[in-house]
C-alpha cells in the first residue's frame, strides 16, 4: 500500500490520524503534511465531531460524493478534506462557511480541467 492510498483509507474511514502518523513512519515516503499538521487535523476533528456534529456529518458526505464523482483527482480528495478540517479552527472560519465551500467545489465548472 502507498503512502497516499494508506493516508487516503485513514481519511475515508474515520481513521485516527494519530495513528497514522505513526504507521507512516515504516514507509519511506513523504506525505502532503507534516506530523505536527496530522496531529492538529485530528484534533480539529474531534472537535467539530463535538461541537458541530452536523457539519463533521456532512463534511465526510461531500467527501464521498467527490469520490462518487470521481473526476480522475482521487489523490487529492483526502489532502483537500484535511485542508478544509484545519480552516475551522485554524483560520477561524465557521464551520458551515467551510462545509458551504467545501461542497460548491462539486459544482464548479473547472473542477475536472
Amino acid at each position: 500500500m502507498t503512502l497516499i492510498e494508506l493516508f487516503t483509507d485513514y481519511v475515508r474511514n474515520k481513521k485516527s490520524l494519530k495513528k497514522y502518523v505513526e504507521k507512516r513512519k515504516s514507509i519511506d515516503a513523504r506525505g502532503e503534511f507534516n506530523d505536527k499538521t496530522l496531529l492538529q487535523a485530528q484534533e480539529d476533528l474531534e472537535r467539530l465531531q463535538k461541537d458541530n456534529p452536523e457539519v463533521y456529518q456532512l463534511m465526510y458526505d461531500t467527501l464521498d460524493q467527490y469520490y462518487e464523482e470521481d473526476n480522475g483527482y482521487t489523490v487529492e480528495y483526502p489532502i483537500d478534506f484535511i485542508r478544509e478540517i484545519l480552516k475551522i479552527y485554524q483560520n477561524h472560519i465557521p464551520a458551515q462557511e467551510v462545509y458551504e465551500s467545501y461542497k460548491k467545489g462539486l459544482d464548479h465548472p473547472c473542477r475536472d480541467a
